[in-house]
């Protein structure tokens, strides 16, 4: 009987031992429990091994306190030679009282391939899969990977792809592993559905978003690309611009997304629960900080009572808030935002609470994921650093800096515990992108002619932050080339040094009689004062020659230039020519060196700068020249572009612009016959259809209207300029085609012209061009943002206009980049 019994127990504890490994074949051949588990590590057999040391195998037994295997030991020892995935089998026998550990090794994967692979190179599908050339084979990892091409294949809009793996068995237990890739056909979105939303129409929304609908032009982008990611990034974009006009409430309560065969595409739903519109009603502060008064921030509050809501100005104002409060030697202080929401006025009562934060510090920042670009240009755009109070408000403006750099696909900010309660560490993970262009750009305007452009760029040179330009213009009109650097910290400081060299050459044409080349120098240092306001100061020394083309050289009484013999009497044409007294003059100075310095304020807080809806555009620029050089004058110009939702789609657009330009310290060699100062033609401002619509380049303001001659234009010193604009689209057509329709009504003026008036006794007449009388002009425009850049068509009817005033009814510009 008790044979019996201790022979149930060893079939027992077989079976136990079956059960706890399901992946391999365990046998227990009839032992003695007692006998079997009383012996040492040391006295196991190993067998079936041929890469893995057999020592290797027998660690992974972990012996009792008294130095011996027992029931347990073994156990645990076979399931952890099963979890490393090196065995295809594993048993375990008792022979002779001894314990046996059998083995089948995985066979070791040899190549790693891909076939049918188009659209998706091996480089990138290499680096996903965890299987690997000279690794072991595990039948659960290449499952795995096949499971993460197909992932691959649907981030890229490939929902049809199937991924077979195949194994080619070789010689010395070696595997060849091929992944069999059918790639099938792109899966596009076919269309895009809001529901519950009544404050903003579908069409603008879809503005909104980065998700775009399938077209005939859809292979110059992804956009279209069914991508469950993008989708759920659009949903955030879609509440995010709800909180910003106003919607506190808002919440986009699904995304649902639905492949129907019959289209052959996804179609995107967007569900919203809109909720009502708040404005501000109260802004107030409080301090729980004794020697703090929370009053002093109110200067720097972005948002004010009657306004609409808007989360994002009430984010930047707590950002400044935080920076202002950490400088006066509050390190550890918080402000936080409160709104108290009245639901039946829908207004919002914001409270800017300041509190004494806890005492955290930041023990270290870890940058990781920056294969290229060095660490400390990561750095340069924290406020603060290691060792330094934490405050997670200036930690969100440095992930937004991050993102703005244009130099990762993907910035994430994390923190975790530090060595101490009161240590934070910070992880700032990247993934680098490509942030070199190379470009070829074409285009036409009626004004320059058609334009060609080879550009060759680079965001982040040697990975230091660097930007570096240079660029080729080949034109029917115009000429040159410009190389461009620019160096964003310069000297640690958060101050932009700029380096310009250009050469331009502008060639006669319907409008100018004469060519100009002009070559020059400019440095310029960049200051961002806030995130909407940005001072740029500057200093330009350029050198700049006029000259007369062939064909107006017609002179020496009616006598063509190319008849005239010999040589030498051409200087003597410029006496008798076409062109006007101030282009004569200028010939016979040659050419003339302008010196000077200025700067320019900006002010920007448009909500797109590409396609804007809403937000100022405005400039302000103060030139002043005579620093050496020939010439001596000071100009001031302002330019404001105000963009505002009217109804429904429609954006309205007004533009105010206007400048004068003084002359000082007397008539100069530079412009010999200018009583009034040192302004030459050149240096007036020309104006046309960048002031009225309607008028052709140069064709508005002063101008020598002398019979016999080329009548130039030759500018004023003083302009303004207003236009209102209504922008619409179509609403019968797709939203990707990009077409607007646009009204327009401009009015301005361009007079006061300074500069060479007598010259070898002849005079500049300029009959009654040069008069503050208003020009204007109303018209339509066509705007499409298209595949192969911006166009735009406007033709325009002068209203009001000046004889000897140019006229051209219809304009087109435009250009791309491929």
């Amino acid at each position: 009987m008790m044979v019996g019994l201790r022979g149930l127990r060893g079939g027992l504890a077989a079976a136990l031992v079956l059960f706890a490994a399901p992946a391999a074949t365990v046998a227990a051949v009839g032992f003695s429990v007692t006998a079997a588990y009383a012996q040492t590590v040391a006295s196991i057999g190993v067998e079936g091994n041929r890469r893995i040391e057999a020592d290797t195998i027998r660690s992974y037994f972990k012996p009792g306190p008294s130095g011996r295997l027992d029931n347990a030991a073994v156990d645990d020892g076979l399931k952890a030679l099963i979890n490393t995935g090196l065995f295809s089998d594993v048993r375990i026998e008792h022979r002779g009282g001894r314990l046996v550990v059998v083995v089948s090794e995985n066979a070791v994967l040899g190549r790693v391939v891909f076939e049918g692979n188009k659209k998706i190179k091996d480089e990138q599908l290499t680096a996903e899969v965890q299987s690997k050339p000279r690794g072991t084979l595990s039948r659960a990892m290449v499952q795995s990977d096949t499971q993460r091409i197909i992932e691959i294949y649907r981030h890229a809009g490939r929902y049809d792809v199937t991924v077979t793996p195949e194994y080619i068995e070789q010689p010395n237990n070696r595997v060849d592993l091929i992944f069999v890739i059918q790639e099938g056909k792109k899966t596009g979105v076919q269309a895009i559905n809001f529901i519950g939303n009544h404050a903003f129409s579908s069409y603008r929304l879809r503005d909104i978003i980065k998700t775009r609908v399938s077209n005939f032009l859809s292979f110059l982008s992804s956009g279209d690309v069914y991508d469950p990611d993008r989708v759920e990034a659009d949903r955030d974009l879609i509440r995010r611009f709800y909180l910003k006009n106003g919607y506190a409430d808002v919440q986009v309560v699904a995304a649902l997304t639905e492949y129907d065969p019959s289209v052959k595409g996804f179609i995107v739903t967007f569900k919203i629960e809109e909720g009502q519109k708040y404005r501000v009603g109260s802004i107030s502060f409080n301090s729980t900080i004794p020697s703090f008064d929370a009053n002093t921030l109110r200067s720097l509050s972005r948002v004010s009572v009657g306004s609409v809501y808007n989360v994002e100005a009430v984010e930047k104002s707590v950002e400044d808030m935080t920076v202002d409060t950490s400088r006066r030697g509050y390190a550890f202080a918080q402000v936080k935002p409160r709104g108290d929401r009245n639901f039946e006025n829908h207004t919002v009562s914001i409270v800017f609470d300041v509190t004494e934060g806890p005492r955290v510090y930041i023990e270290r920042i870890n940058i990781r994921g920056n294969t290229r670009t060095r660490d400390y240009v990561l750095r340069r755009e924290f406020d603060i650093g290691e060792g330094d109070a934490y405050n997670r408000a200036l930690i969100d403006r440095a992930e937004r800096r991050l993102k703005n750099l244009d130099y990762f696909k993907e910035v994430k900010i994390t923190q975790e515990p530090g060595s101490s309660p009161d240590r934070v560490i910070v992880n700032v993970d990247v993934e680098e992108k490509s942030t070199g262009d190379f470009s070829v750009s074409g285009g036409y305007s009626t004004a320059d002619g058609a334009l060609a452009e080879v550009s060759v760029s680079e965001r982040n040179l040697l990975g230091r932050g660097l930007y570096a330009k240079a660029s080729v213009q080949y034109g029917q009109y115009a000429r040159g080339y410009t190389l461009s650097f620019v160096e964003p910290y310069l000297l640690g400081y958060r101050v932009a040094l700029g380096l310009d060299l250009y050469q331009r050459k502008q060639l006669a044409n319907s409008y100018v009689s004469y060519n100009s080349d002009t070559f020059g120098f400019s440095p310029r240092l960049g200051f961002q004062l806030r995130e909407d306001l940005s001072l740029q100061v500057r200093y330009s020394i350029s050198q700049q020659k006029i000259e007369l083309p062939w064909q107006y050289q017609n002179c020496n009484n009616g006598i063509p230039l190319s008849q005239i013999t010999p040589p030498n009497t051409i200087p003597d044409c410029f006496v008798d020519g076409e062109a006007s007294v101030p282009v004569k003059a200028g010939l016979a100075f040659g050419r003339v060196l302008t010196s000077s310095a200025g700067a320019t304020l900006t002010y920007n807080t448009l909500d797109n700068n590409k396609n804007p809806t809403s937000g100022i555009l405005a400039t302000w620029a103060e030139d002043f020249a005579g620093l050496g050089g020939d010439v001596r004058y000071v100009k001031s110009t302002g330019d404001v572009k105000f963009y505002t939702p009217v109804v429904s789609d429609i954006v309205g657009f007004i533009h105010l612009q206007g400048g004068i330009l003084n002359g000082w310290g007397g008539g100069g060699a530079a412009n010999v016959g200018n009583p009034n100062g040192n302004v030459r033609m050149l240096d007036n401002f020309q104006m046309g259809p960048n002031l009225v619509r309607g008028f052709a380049p140069m064709g508005i303001g002063p101008r020598d209207v002398t019979f016999g001659t080329t009548n130039d234009a030759l500018g004023g010193t003083k302009y303004w300029g207003a236009s209102a604009e209504l922008q619409m689209p179509f609403w019968f057509l797709p939203k990707e085609t990009g077409l607007k329709g646009a009204v327009f009504a401009d009015a301005g003026s361009l007079w006061g012209y300074e500069g060479v008036t007598q010259y070898l006794g002849q005079s500049v007449n300029l009959g009654g061009t040069d008069t503050m009388k208003v020009r204007s002009s109303v018209g339509v425009g066509l705007i499409w943002a298209s595949p192969f850049g911006p166009l735009r068509f406007d033709y325009a009817v002068p209203i009001n206009k000046v004889t000897g005033d140019r006229v051209q009814e219809f304009r087109f510009g435009g250009g791309t980049s491929f």
